[in-house]
């Protein structure tokens, strides 16, 4: 999967879209991956990157309405 290509420009920028498994601090989570990756599953979060196109087994979910309660004085 990690195949050394001979030019960096002809590397993929991204790779694959990836769970993430548990948020480990504000700045580390741990990724589902697959087995046969010979990388470590806790990674930076500025390496990760929000998948922007939803894929068709992606559910949509709306956020929920927040009430506010204003005191009058």
């Amino acid at each position: 999967m990690f195949k050394e290509r001979p030019v960096k420009k002809l590397m993929e920028r991204y790779m694959g879209l990836y769970v993430v498994e548990k948020v480990i601090s504000k700045n580390t989570v741990k990724l589902k991956l697959l087995v046969s990756m010979i990388i470590h599953p806790v990674v930076n979060m500025s390496r990760v990157v929000r998948c922007r196109e939803l894929m068709k087994e992606q559910r949509v979910e709306k956020p929920k309405l927040v009430e506010v309660n204003r005191v009058k004085k």
